[in-house]
């Protein structure tokens, strides 16, 4: 990659990093607290949210300063298996006829993407109705070509460094990375997890820092271990466990443009033998019971963190996704229909930690598996504080959360269920964001959880998931709230959502409020499909775009498929030189950029399968651009940007995936390429060599 000059920061104009000083005191010294209710920062924060006359996005909203404080002491390869559950999917008409009545209704298979975004955005976009100004033309870079390369691959002009790789120590004073694997659980303990997945970042006034909280969603266990998986040992589960989890790290950047991990009192690693509380309706069931914890009210641990989301009031969830296979049921199977087959629990054991760790025995422990597979809270700004496993959220493969308020200010959030034929989901809370910080409480523990059904004209429902409703009484098998929650699957089932082909990430557009979900693929709907699902054998998924007329509170909404992935063959609606398979990772940046992550198959270019990739939609213009291709076998997952948006934070997970302890470099060796080393799961951060806004 060619050199250029640095970055310089820009001279004129207010920059988002900042704040008028008069709304918040001097914050010059990290550590920071956490402002209180009291502080006229919070009520600053909560007064935008009350005035926004259309959706606020998350990643809008700028921390509130933080106040000098005291520091508190730090103390296998991704697997998706092909899982199909029980489900009572109606008889369909055949596909021609439903491209006929729903597809072709909007232009997107004849039209391509630029026709289907006019369809879908000139109306939202047009002057006078309150939506966003859209520049002429929001992406300023060449699309780069597919690549195969053991490389990250950026248009002319852009740069990247890696920032934070797996073993890298969370302060620059931690335990260093070794390349052999000879780190012990107590130094994973203090350094980079693996896998890195969903991210944010938490700007810090005052300074060109934050916090940045990193998804570690799993490991590879084959590179984790000198070893690999031979003669397990407790050390082995213990390490294990402590490379899954997330991270919090302080981050700066310099005045040459580059980052640093730099010390801090707020850095953390959260792992599997991190006390964690459990809250909401579920809290203190009798399914959450176990052994060690008879109330149901604490549990060790998060894993399998996949995606992630800020809240309004400066927090960061982070999702449970495949908590499954973490869990031995047994030689034999579970039974036909129960809750066990549904969430996909047996006989493999993925990861075998269960054969030191008791509680992953549901022989011994049949409790613990409800523990997990919930959206979990951390306060980054606290080191102290515990995580918070918020149930009212709902029991699921979460993907990630994107939290907006409400129109009486509530907590919104959108969630997607990462299998075959699962859901998309919204909770709404019981009350306003303001009046349950201002008392206390979590907004996120009291409100409905609904389930997204839609119909092919166009038309959706969110189903409320509320005990006592037709589908959800005792005499449905359902014997309360929290039972609905726990087994929020077969619930979602009984009131007749739609399954869909893998739902993986959403975002919410600024301005209109649209809601876009990926459904990454579906490679086992074999039999029939509906207006929303409209391939068999979907091999590269499809985007959908949810409008509920600008209330994120409504109980209908209207939607429609924003685009198909894949190749020209396969029926795809992107230009047949920017075809991509598997969307996964979604987010739209502050000046309306839609970034598109992929994990999974992808297009053949000249014979070969190319690399995950990374783009970029304007859906107002239709144009559509690669922006990024990885290292071979990773994904590229994890998106966030610092206030400015001049520096892009993007999350390179199991470059390789497929090296073993004789070989470990056999798929990849990035980011290091050392002659003894081994890949590793990283964060970069890409930076335009001019200074500009990445993207732009």
């Amino acid at each position: 990659m060619a050199t250029a000059t640095p970055p310089r920061w820009p001279t004129a104009g207010r920059s988002p990093w900042t704040r008028p000083s008069s709304s918040a005191p001097s914050c010059s010294t990290p550590p920071r607290r956490r402002v209180t209710w009291a502080d006229g920062t919070r009520a600053l924060l909560l007064t935008r949210l009350r005035r926004a006359t259309t959706r606020v996005h998350p990643e809008e909203i700028v921390a509130p300063c933080r106040l000098p404080r005291v520091a508190a002491d730090a103390a296998t390869p991704r697997l998706r298996p092909l899982r199909r559950p029980v489900v009572h999917t109606p008889v369909t008409p055949p596909l021609s006829v439903l491209a006929q009545r729903r597809l072709s209704r909007r232009n997107v298979l004849a039209g391509g993407l630029a026709t289907a975004a006019a369809t879908f955005f000139g109306a939202a976009c047009a002057p006078g109705d309150g939506g966003p100004a859209v520049p002429a033309a929001l992406l300023g870079f060449p699309a780069v070509a597919p690549s195969v390369a053991d490389e990250v691959v950026l248009p002319p002009g852009y740069r990247y460094q890696v920032l934070f790789a797996w073993g890298d120590p969370i302060v620059p004073s931690g335990p260093a990375f070794r390349e052999d694997a000879g780190n012990s659980a107590a130094e994973q303990s203090l350094q980079a997890g693996d896998h890195h997945d969903g991210m944010w970042f938490f700007p810090l006034e005052g300074r060109r820092a934050g916090l940045l909280c990193v998804n570690h969603e799993a490991t590879t266990e084959d590179l984790l271990h000198a070893d690999g998986r031979a003669a397990w040992t407790p050390e082995k589960t213990a390490k294990s466990q402590a490379a899954h989890g997330v991270s919090v790290i302080e981050v700066e950047q310099d005045g040459e443009g580059r980052w640093h991990v730099v010390e801090s009192g707020h850095a953390r690693r959260i792992t599997m033998t991190t006390p964690a509380e459990i809250t909401g309706p579920v809290a203190g069931h009798p399914l959450l019971r176990t052994g060690a914890d008879p109330e149901g009210v604490r549990v060790l641990g998060t894993l399998n963190n996949c995606a992630s989301g800020p809240t309004p009031w400066d927090t960061y969830l982070t999702c449970e996704e495949t908590f499954n296979k973490y869990f031995y049921y047994g030689e034999q199977p579970p039974p036909a229909g129960s809750a066990q087959e549904r969430y996909g629990v047996g006989s493999e054991d993925s990861y075998p930690w269960y054969t030191t760790d008791a509680r992953f025995d549901m022989r011994a422990e049949p409790n613990e598996y409800h523990r997990f597979g919930w959206v979990v809270e951390i306060d980054p700004f606290d080191a102290a504080a515990a995580p918070k496993k918020r149930t009212a959220l709902g029991r699921m493969e979460h993907e990630n959360a994107v939290v907006v308020p409400g129109g009486r200010g509530e907590a919104v959030v959108y969630m997607g269920d990462d299998t075959q034929f699962e859901h998309f989901y919204k909770f709404v809370g019981a009350e306003p964001i303001e009046s349950a910080l201002a008392a206390g409480r979590s907004p996120l523990d009291e409100g409905t959880l609904h389930v997204a059904r839609l119909e092919e004209d166009g038309s959706g429902r969110w189903l409320p998931l509320v005990h006592g409703q037709p589908g959800l009484t005792a005499a449905d098998g359902f014997a309360d709230q929290a039972d609905v929650l726990v087994r929020t699957r077969m619930a979602a089932a009984a009131v007749g959502a739609t399954p869909m082909d893998r739902p993986e990430w959403c975002t919410v557009q600024p301005g209109t409020g649209a809601v876009f979900f990926t459904c990454t693929n579906n490679t086992a709907r074999t039999e029939s499909v509906d207006a929303a699902n409209p391939r068999l054998d979907n091999r590269f998924g499809h985007i959908i775009k949810i409008d509920e007329g600008g209330d994120p509170s409504a109980t209908s909404f209207t939607w429609d498929v924003f685009l198909l992935a894949g190749d020209t063959a396969s029926g795809a609606t992107v230009p047949a030189d920017q075809a991509f398979g598997s969307p996964d990772g979604l987010w739209f940046d502050r000046e309306g950029r839609l970034w598109i992550q992929t994990d999974g198959t992808q297009p053949t270019v000249n014979g070969a399968e190319q690399n995950n990739q990374m783009l970029t939609a304007d859906t107002a213009t239709g144009d559509i651009r690669r922006f990024l291709v990885g290292p071979p076998r990773s994904e590229i997952t994890g998106i966030t940007a610092d206030p400015d948006g001049r520096s892009l934070f993007v999350n390179i997970q199991h470059p390789g995936d497929s090296g073993t302890p004789e070989d470990p470099r056999a798929g990849s060796n990035w980011p290091d390429f050392s002659a003894t080393g081994r890949p590793r799961s990283a964060t970069i951060v890409i930076t335009r060599e001019d200074g500009g806004v990445v993207g732009g």
